[in-house]
């Protein structure tokens, strides 16, 4: 066994490595080799059998029979959730050149550092995003990683709930004819929350592998590209032609919008939060039939080009629609159009049915880092399964009940958690773990990723200033208005 380049050797600690079968490269990677365990080795895996005869079944051990068109849809489907409703509002405070230059550096460097990932995790036999980090760093390594995900992926369920309890009452009032002052239970966002938690998202929560929610992921993204087409598309000309009346800008504006650089401190965040999928690599790739990195690595660039386009469209064609109007939420400036269009009615479902489809797919990483954490070496266990998850969605719902806004939830995860998960966390565990006799600190791959965790760490300052400095003087606004 060779001695990794963090200067742990394999009998120090508990992490073993499976054994390897040399295959074709086209099944197995450019490394030509298969890792006999579907997991890759964690560190609860056992060499020798359990007293019975058998080993012992882990919470991960299964077998990957997921196919490669379910992989792109479970990854898109993490992909793409309420980041894309607040993408508008982002390309509102930098204008369209600038927000197209910063979608595509964001969109090029996940897909990058999915790159970094994917061959540490080829090198070590590790297909878990906690377990990297314990055989980088050992157990500060691994907690580390599991607390990013953990509250990462918090803020994506919460910023998902969100919506729902704010546009649920809507939806419902606006087919019911209710009256919107009406304090009827079923038109207040935070039973309605509760309701479909426990009704729609509980359930799929506790199927036991994350390929199970393939279809799922299919018809929330089928939901989201009928977003896109009536917000982009022939039947958005009726948005353009009613929101006229919010806009009050001269047709020049059109022109000067492209290089509007006010009030950023939202953007970039919210552009790292869209794009945030790494906790769900590594468990699709898991339950990738016939894996590879290199068929990996394709499901993450198909997923990743696919998102980038939609995401593109939303915004663009959110913006020009309300200009300086737009909203945090998108369907909230739709809204003030006419709230019983038939139209938007229906784009209020489609975005209602997908992030509430998107949550069970962001909770299964947030588990998986929880077992990882507390409970490495136990065998898998239902009671712990549910447990876990109930747990998880009662927080979540109480979160999102006494949350102020979205943009907050957007802001502050995205200025801490995904830089850790983009950039810091990939580039740091491909230095640790890749060892120095393959690759020396002064070889291309390892100076580009030293450069790739120090820009993390330059984005992670910048957007927490930003957002410090932006409520700060939205408190001496409030202030001085008393």
């Amino acid at each position: 066994m060779n001695i990794l380049s963090n200067g742990k050797n394999d009998h120090d600690d508990d992490t073993c490595l499976p054994s390897k079968t040399p295959l074709n490269e086209e099944q197995n990677g450019p490394e030509g080799f298969r890792f006999e365990d579907p997991d890759g080795g964690l560190e609860s895996e056992e060499f020798l059998p359990s007293g019975n005869g058998k080993k012992a079944i882990r919470f991960t051990d299964f077998e990957g029979k997921t196919s490669f068109g379910m992989s792109i849809f479970n990854l898109g489907n993490a992909i793409m959730g309420s980041g894309i409703l607040g993408l508008a509002y982002a390309m509102a405070n930098t204008g369209i050149l600038l927000f197209l230059f910063l979608l595509t550096a964001v969109a090029a460097l996940s897909a990058y550092s999915i790159h970094l990932l994917l061959k540490a995790a080829g090198i070590v036999g590790i297909r878990a995003y906690e377990q990297l980090g314990y055989r980088a760093f050992g157990t500060p390594g691994k907690m580390a990683a599991g607390i990013a995900i953990t509250l990462q992926n918090i803020g994506a369920m919460s910023s998902y709930l969100y919506i729902v309890k704010s546009e649920l009452p809507l939806v419902i009032q606006a087919f019911l004819k209710e009256d919107p002052n009406s304090d009827l239970w079923y038109l207040n966002g935070n039973y309605l929350v509760i309701i479909v938690s426990a009704c729609v998202i509980l359930p799929l929560s506790l199927m036991k592998q994350l390929g199970y929610l393939g279809y799922t992921s299919g018809f929330s993204l089928s939901c989201m590209v009928f977003f896109l087409t009536a917000v982009s598309g022939p039947s958005s000309q009726l948005f353009f032609t009613q929101s006229l009346i919010y806009s009050d800008m001269p047709t020049w504006h059109t022109v000067m919008c492209l290089f509007t650089f006010l009030q950023t401190a939202y953007t970039i965040p919210i552009l790292a939060f869209a794009f945030v999928c790494h906790p769900e690599v590594l468990p699709i790739y898991t339950e990738l039939r016939n894996p590879s990195k290199k068929k990996m690595q394709k499901v993450s660039n198909i997923s990743i080009l696919v998102m980038y386009t939609m995401y593109f469209l939303a915004a663009l064609f959110g913006y020009l629609t309300f200009y300086g109007e737009l909203e945090p939420e998108l369907l909230h400036t739709y809204s003030r159009i006419d709230p019983y269009d038939t139209l938007i009615l229906c784009v209020r479902v489609a975005v209602l049915t997908a992030v509430t489809l998107t949550v069970p797919i962001v909770l299964f990483p947030v588990r998986r880092a929880i077992l990882q954490m507390l409970f490495p070496t136990k065998p898998f266990s239902w009671l712990r399964h549910v447990l876990i998850a109930l747990v998880l969605l009662f927080f979540i719902n109480m979160l999102v009940i006494f949350a102020p806004n979205i943009l907050g939830i957007f802001g502050v995860i995205g200025a801490t958690s995904a830089p850790c998960l983009i950039f810091i966390f990939p580039a740091v565990f491909y230095i640790r773990i890749v060892p120095k006799e393959d690759e020396p600190m002064s070889s291309v791959p390892k100076i580009v990723a030293v450069c790739f965790a120090a820009l993390g760490v330059s984005f992670m300052v910048m957007s927490l200033s930003f957002i410090i400095i932006d409520w700060t003087s939205g408190t001496s606004r409030a202030a001085g208005g008393h």
